[in-house]
């Protein structure tokens, strides 16, 4: 029987088990969404703990607040006469990866749609200022409300199609016009031979930067009104619209000026709604404008009620897939909590569409598309969002990742071919959506002779330097150029002085961790026609890779070696990477185990076998501890500690029986934990932190991108977790963390809990995406003994034992598990089968018997260090000590 806490100040829900109550965090009322037979969680009070909500209004658009339904969105901010949007979609790019008109680095731009102002005063007392000022955002509903003097503005993005709509309650003694402006983002007078008056009388501007051009369009048809953008290089095209209605008011279309069109509605007290639709394709862009259009009439038809009752279905309905609730004194487990919901309401609200948001900008950009670091991907920065997601149980926000990786796969192989001189698939750490570019024969030759060391450097051709110069130097094929300018006129590129390395290079780990995760999705879903159709084609592709790269060699050792490879971006031209060789050891086995299920490639499946059976061991030191390459490198210190292994592919977790790489990992960690030294070390580095004092306290600052948080838990250091996760959330040190820190106003953690690190533009939520990793992993770890392996299931296998916890996650083998721990104490576990695999469980209490109960019945009796037990598809089931019946957790208002 567990003994009650005496009860703490302020409200906290109850968890109620044989009669004991047992404090796990704050509450408010709400209905029950879900109930499991042993967990029924007022999701809107835990929910509704992550709510925004400001009495002052913000002094810079980046603070706004973010509205988005997974495929459009915008932050929401206010000045004291007007409302802001600017609408953002993510399959907006204004170049693909075959330009030659962005050679300057951060000068490519994507997403940003248009700006939308609402203005409720031309002239008197401020509308949203003083007193009377609130924004709210529900994160459980999915709804803002703004409330000004007089006015009260509710915000939704409506999950069925691509709608914002804004209801605006005037209740203002004398109401004024209400005027929505929406407006270009891009503004130049340009002369075009025989064309500017038809642009002029079109209400059109074009801008050109080298072969691109951007063309922005205002329009009015059937009294709404648009704004189109057409984006065009060579045979790329895309465009995109946006189309605004007022409705329950009468409203006047007027072209405002050259970049504006505006939407007037009549004065008058009441109600009144705003639809704003958007669209884009890469086709016709009329397309985009009958899409956006027939999207305002769905939504007109459906009324604002209509869509406020759809928006909160899809939102209620998103957070009963799982949850985690956290309690501690001084409110520092409550605090990661919160932010944790946070984060999933992020995603929730930009990862539902064809692309992925990008890391830095997301859906939220607010700078008319200019952000530093331009529009392509870097897998190292997409990894924060995406690798907690499955165990959140949430894998359907993976898909737009995983339609965009799996969309450049045949590009991926040309790259392979003729950049790298190998088989397989070569996905860049850098890159645009899709995939590395189509290269001229000629230039494809010269690459792979120069980046596979059979050509001399000094040997490039001119034809050769002069199609770089017209390269972004941020993409991985290209990386090797440093800084550009105009020199009399002509652009002008510098190398690194490193031959063709760089950075991202000739970094190819970042392709098997994202196979890898197409790999985890059928582990978590054992979805088979997933594994058969996308998760085996990639693993298979990085396997292939790797295999025939001509820089992996047999040693003299007996030992395959793989050289010229980078680890991370601290070490160019490197050997034995410890990424790389943590990749093999995850790819391979789990190539091997899929080709088994699928019952294919029975000999290249001997042939990977083989390889790994022969793969040289991880880099270590003199005293057997982890080091991040064997020399000699070209750039780079290969003797820094480094912890690849302890944070992917499964190779080093609570679960592993590997007891060499345990003692490895754990002395690794010792010396990243304890030797300042190494907190300041390079970003690239995979558990570099700032701090001040040895090991982990209150004022620890852990940087953004850094995964020391899943490396702790990992390793079972919970008690590290009670301050890594906490500060990681809080940016400490975000003067010496931030990419320019300066630039972006040194702000460190905005009001909307999103940053500014990666620079202006860039607002993102990595250090969010870390966090919730950490805490999925901290609670819950599902990953086999060793790569291929059949899971085992962990829970609280590194928890702070200051912290209560309460949560329903997803683990391998598709089992949505949901458990408790109070006072440190585990009272059961609950097991929901979804495919009616094999369960194996870790006891979480040793040494004891442990009861087993079907359909609320005693079943079986366990006992051992790890439970083994069949289920059925769609069956639940509950573990406690024996003699111990579960009796039902509720959390209901203290």
């Amino acid at each position: 029987m567990l003994k009650a806490r005496p009860a703490r100040a302020n409200n906290f829900m109850k968890l109620k088990l044989h009669g004991c109550a047992m404090l796990l965090g704050p509450l408010m009322t709400a209905a029950v969404a879900r109930a499991d037979p042993l967990l029924n969680v007022n999701y809107r009070a835990l929910v509704s703990a992550a709510d925004l909500n400001y009495t002052n209004p913000v002094t810079r658009a980046e603070a706004g607040q973010p509205v988005g339904n997974g495929r459009m969105g915008s932050l929401v901010w206010t000045t004291p006469a007007a409302l802001k949007f600017q609408i953002n979609r993510d399959d907006v790019f204004a170049m693909n990866s075959d330009t030659h008109s962005f050679p300057a680095r951060h000068s490519d731009y994507m997403a940003a749609c248009g700006c939308v102002d609402i203005n409720f005063l031309q002239y008197g007392p401020d509308v949203f200022a003083g007193r009377a000022f609130n924004q709210h955002l529900s994160v459980y509903d999915g709804l803002e409300s703004v409330k000004g003097r007089g006015v009260t503005v509710r915000v939704l993005a409506w999950p069925q199609e691509d709608v914002m709509a804004v209801e605006i309650d005037d209740q203002r003694r004398q109401p004024q016009p209400v005027t929505i402006d929406l407006r270009m983002l891009r503004y130049e007078m340009e002369y075009f031979s025989g064309r500017n008056f038809q642009l002029a009388a079109n209400h059109a501007v074009m801008v050109r930067r080298r072969n691109q051009t951007a063309a922005s369009r205002l329009d009015i048809r059937q009294g709404r009104i648009l704004l189109t953008q057409e984006f065009a290089e060579g045979n790329y095209y895309d465009s995109s619209a946006l189309a605004i209605a007022v409705v329950g008011r009468k409203s006047q279309a007027r072209y405002l000026n050259d970049s504006t069109v505006q939407l007037a509605a009549a004065p008058g007290r009441g109600k009144f709604v705003i639809l704003i639709s958007s669209a884009a394709s890469f086709n016709q862009v009329e397309n985009s404008v009958n899409r956006a259009m027939t999207q305002l009439d769905h939504a007109q038809a459906t009324r604002f009620n209509g869509l406020v009752a759809g928006t909160e279905d899809w939102w209620h309905d998103f957070w009963s897939g799982g949850f985690v609730a956290l309690h501690g004194a001084g409110g520092g487990a409550d605090f990661v909590g919160r932010n944790y919901t946070y984060f999933l309401y992020l995603m929730g609200a930009s990862s539902r569409g064809d692309y992925p948001p990008r890391f830095g900008g997301m859906l939220w950009n607010v700078t008319g598309g200019m952000q530093e670091w331009g529009s392509q991907f870097w897998w190292n920065n997409m990894d924060c969002y995406y690798g907690g997601l499955m165990p959140a149980n949430r894998p359907a926000l993976c898909d737009p990742l995983f339609k965009m990786y799996f969309g450049m796969f045949d590009a991926c192989a040309r790259a392979a071919r003729e950049v790298w001189h190998s088989k397989g698939i070569y996905i860049p750490e850098t890159g645009f959506f899709n995939g590395p570019e189509n290269l001229p024969p000629a230039i494809a030759v010269e690459m792979g002779q120069l980046y596979s060391l059979q050509k001399p450097w000094a040997d490039r051709s001119p034809a050769f330097m002069r199609y770089a110069a017209t390269k972004n130097p941020h993409n991985s094929l290209w990386n090797w150029i440093g800084n550009g300018s105009w020199v009399d006129g002509t652009w002008t590129i510098k190398g690194r002085r490193a031959g063709p390395h760089g950075p991202v290079v000739g970094l190819f780990h970042s392709g098997a961790k994202i196979a890898f995760l197409f790999w985890e999705h059928y582990e978590f879903t054992q979805d088979k026609t997933w594994l058969r159709d996308r998760a085996y084609p990639m693993l298979k592709g990085i396997a292939e890779f790797y295999r025939n790269y001509p820089g992996t060699k047999m040693g003299a050792d007996g030992k395959w070696h793989i050289h010229n490879v980078n680890n991370s971006e601290g070490i160019w031209g490197g050997t034995d990477s410890q990424e790389d060789i943590s990749a093999m050891r995850g790819i391979f086995p789990a190539a091997i185990r899929a080709s088994r299920i699928l019952n294919v490639d029975p000999g290249l499946r001997a042939k990977w076998e083989s390889f790994l059976a022969n793969l040289a061991p991880l880099p270590t030191n003199a005293k057997g501890q982890w080091v991040v390459a064997r020399p000699p490198t070209v750039h780079g210190n290969p003797n820094m500690p480094g912890l690849t292994p302890a944070i992917y592919y499964g190779l080093c977790t609570v679960s592993t029986t590997n007891s060499a790489m345990l003692q490895s990992a754990n002395a690794t960690y010792d010396v990243i934990r304890n030797d300042q030294r190494w907190w300041r070390s390079a970003s690239a580095n995979a558990s570099t932190t700032n701090s001040s004092a040895s090991g982990f306290n209150p004022q620890t600052a852990v940087s953004v991108l850094s995964p020391i948080a899943t490396i702790a838990a990992h390793l079972g250091r919970g008690a590290d977790l009670r301050y890594i996760l906490p500060n990681q959330i809080r940016c400490l040190r975000p003067q010496g963390d931030f990419c320019d820190w300066g630039g972006s106003g040194k702000a460190g953690v905005l009001a909307n809990r999103m940053t500014l690190r990666e620079g202006p533009g860039d607002i993102c939520a990595e250090r969010l995406g870390r966090v919730a990793r950490g805490v999925n992993d901290g609670l819950l770890q599902s990953a086999p003994p060793m790569p291929g392996g059949d899971p085992l299931i962990t829970v609280f296998p590194a928890w702070p034992a200051q912290w209560d916890a309460a949560f329903t996650l997803l683990a391998r083998g598709a089992f949505v598990v949901s458990s408790a721990r109070v006072n440190g104490t585990i009272p059961f576990i609950q097991i929901r089968s979804q495919a009616g695999c094999p369960c194996r469980l870790t006891n979480p209490w040793p040494g004891a018997h442990v009861t087993l109960f079907r359909n609320g019945k005693p079943s079986d009796t366990l006992s051992g260090a790890i439970l083994a037990f069949p289920t059925q598809k769609g069956e639940t089931i509950a573990l406690a000590p024996e003699g111990r019946k579960p009796s039902p957790i509720t959390i209901p208002e203290s």
